[in-house]
């Protein structure tokens, strides 16, 4: 049986294919568009899919949607007449794209499959709707390794649920108990990503990167005005600060002054009042968290946790309940947001059949390389049609050489395999780098990625190697925990050094590698392993040897703004407009000064909205 999954219209809309309960493939729409995460429907994707698949939509049997839109429209509703007459600005640009597009969406779900398809709407395969948290709920157990485990979502807000939890049992996911909106973590973190000048629903990963250059000043501030917060982890806001029920922005003047002042203009310059505000709120999130991880033990005995959700994105809290927590093992799905929902919603379909479930100890996300790839042949003709320069290597005589481009403090563009899927780069579409190079951070953060000098970078590690340089011992391969350097790595800081606040922070040489230490010793590791990605493996293999470091630098091949790259054409276009050293497309080695003259013209970075 085929099934397509299907996420959309909110944000991060993306496709997943289905067979006989295993993915073949999956992919966001943003990286076909080039619109960061663009709402649409997934058009592109779901083409790339069945592509993949030599598949048409004739040979699908059912597709499934990720969200139940009646249900949605119906807290919407109860929302606004909760607060009336506030909130009527906000009720009067909602209502007329409801009642044009997402209330009738199972008919513009069907309008959008025939077109695709080229088919009647009757021709088409039967349509279903999944819970949106139980979308997030199936994508985290049904791919996990475990047989049995208990499952905590936790997101924004779904249908009415913005924390639910499930139990997890061979081939059933069953919800045990859930917290409702307008109470929500996820809605908490967003409206603080908002007050220090971030984007909502795009910056809250910058917010997570700052918080280690503040101090936690307004942690009690939080605890006793914005959120009441119990011991078993259960919570509610006091919603007198928060204008997203009712009116167009996250906070409202009554949060302002609680903060000493309005919310950062984006873009203007970081104060140490938002470093602080980030660092709080950050510690405020993992001890919600690690409360709630506590109490689903207590109440299930269960030592295996699943985690979803967007919140599931904060590798600060996932490292913490790994740590602190009391399961035995967690996993956290890759594309935990709402493209994961997609793969989730299409799992829901195939085990409420009743179909088995094999779990044989490893995950089954296929390391999250599940988008596409292209050929030898494919590479070599753009890249001749543009006039490129290249040399075709055989593999060990590429990863050889390109150690040693490494080890001189190049930045290399990665593009090889298949597109990773979720948020993160893994080694399939990245820009890499040598960690022990003291300014590899900065030249990264300003000349190839344009973006904030503080954000930080991550450490992709040999999987064997992991324990040599953090305190872990247990697989990241997601880059969804975060550890701290090992104590024998670190460089201790004079006690002048440790007065420093702030980006001042930032100058300061932390470790033996420098390009992934973050402020606090702490670093996001993905641990690199032979059986999901043997290139990248023996890349990192073979720049152990030449260096004895079992490390590089990954960050995501994209400027910032932009999708991660997709195909040859997406990646050289990037090499050639920013200051990378060389690229690799699989085989083929491209070093900057051979490549025919590139126009200068800087204009192209309006091309993509600052995130």
């Amino acid at each position: 049986m085929n099934i397509l999954g299907l996420s959309a219209y909110y944000h991060d809309s993306a496709a997943a294919l289905l067979s006989q309960g295993s993915i073949l493939a999956a992919a966001q729409e943003e990286r076909f568009t080039r619109k960061k995460h663009d709402p649409a429907f997934p058009t592109q994707a779901i083409k790339y899919c069945l592509g993949e698949a030599g598949l048409t939509l004739g040979d699908v049997d059912r597709v499934v949607f990720y969200d139940k839109p009646l249900i949605k429209f119906e807290r919407l509703l109860e929302t606004y007449l909760s607060y009336a007459p506030n909130g009527f600005r906000s009720f009067v640009q909602a209502m007329p794209i409801w009642l044009k597009e997402k209330l009738f969406l199972k008919t513009t779900l069907k309008r959008e499959l025939a077109e695709l398809g080229e088919c009647e709407t009757k021709d088409l395969p039967e349509l279903l709707f999944a819970g949106h948290h139980q979308s997030h709920a199936a994508s985290a157990f049904y791919f996990s390794p475990y047989q049995r485990a208990v499952v905590l979502c936790l997101d924004g807000v779904g249908e009415w649920a913005t924390t639910s939890t499930w139990l997890g049992q061979d081939n059933r996911v069953d919800p045990l108990w859930e917290i409702d909106f307008p109470h929500s973590l996820g809605l908490l973190y967003s409206a603080f990503t908002y007050f220090t000048g971030f984007r909502v629903n795009s910056g809250e990963y910058k917010l997570m990167g700052l918080a280690p250059y503040g101090e936690p000043k307004y942690t009690d501030l939080i605890l006793d005005k914005l959120l009441d917060l119990k011991e078993d982890g259960s919570f509610r806001l006091d919603m007198q600060y928060f204008n997203y029920c009712t009116g167009l922005t996250m906070t409202n003047k009554k949060f302002a002054d609680l903060f000493g002042g309005p919310e950062r203009a984006p873009e203007s310059e970081l104060t140490q009042r938002e470093m602080d505000i980030a660092a709080s709120i950050q510690v405020v999130t993992e001890e919600v968290v690690l409360r709630l991880a506590n109490t689903l033990h207590k109440e299930t005995g269960e030592k295996n946790l699943c985690l979803a959700g967007g919140v599931a994105l904060n590798c600060v809290a996932n490292g913490r309940i790994l740590r602190e927590g009391p399961f035995e093992s967690i996993w956290i799905q890759p594309a935990a947001g709402d493209a994961g929902g997609a793969i989730g919603a299409a799992a829901v379909a195939w085990y409420d059949e009743g179909h088995a479930r094999q779990v044989n100890g490893h995950d089954l996300m296929r390391g999250s390389y599940l988008g596409p790839r292209y050929s030898a042949d494919e590479i070599r003709g753009y890249l001749d049609s543009v006039g490129a320069s290249y040399r075709e290597l055989a593999e060990d005589e590429l990863v050889n050489e390109l150690a040693g481009v490494l080890a001189n403090e190049n930045v290399v563009g990665w593009f090889q395999g298949r597109m990773e899927f979720g948020p993160r780069a893994l080694g399939g579409r990245s820009i890499i780098g040598d960690p022990r190079s003291a300014k590899m951070q900065t030249v990264m953060n300003l000349k190839i990625k344009y973006r904030e000098s503080f954000r930080p970078f991550a450490p992709s590690v040999l999987a064997e190697r992991v324990s040599d340089y953090f305190e872990q011992d247990s697989p990241s391969p997601y880059m969804l925990i975060v550890a701290p350097v090992r104590e024998q790595l670190r460089i201790p800081l004079t006690p002048e050094q440790q007065q420093l606040f702030g980006i001042e922070k930032l100058k300061l040489k932390r470790s033996e590698l420098p390009a992934i230490t973050h402020v606090d010793y702490s670093a996001r590791i993905q641990t690199v392993h032979a059986d999901t990605n043997p290139r990248y493996h023996a890349l990192l293999k073979a720049f152990d040897q030449q260096t004895g470091c079992g490390v590089l630098v990954n960050t995501s091949f994209n400027v910032r703004g932009e999708p991660i790259v997709c195909t040859p054409e997406d990646a050289y276009r990037c090499f050639m407009r920013t200051e990378m050293d060389y690229l690799v497309l699989e085989n083929f080695l491209l070093s900057k000064p051979d490549q025919p003259v590139w126009e200068k013209d800087d204009s192209w970075q309006d091309e993509f909205a600052l995130d």
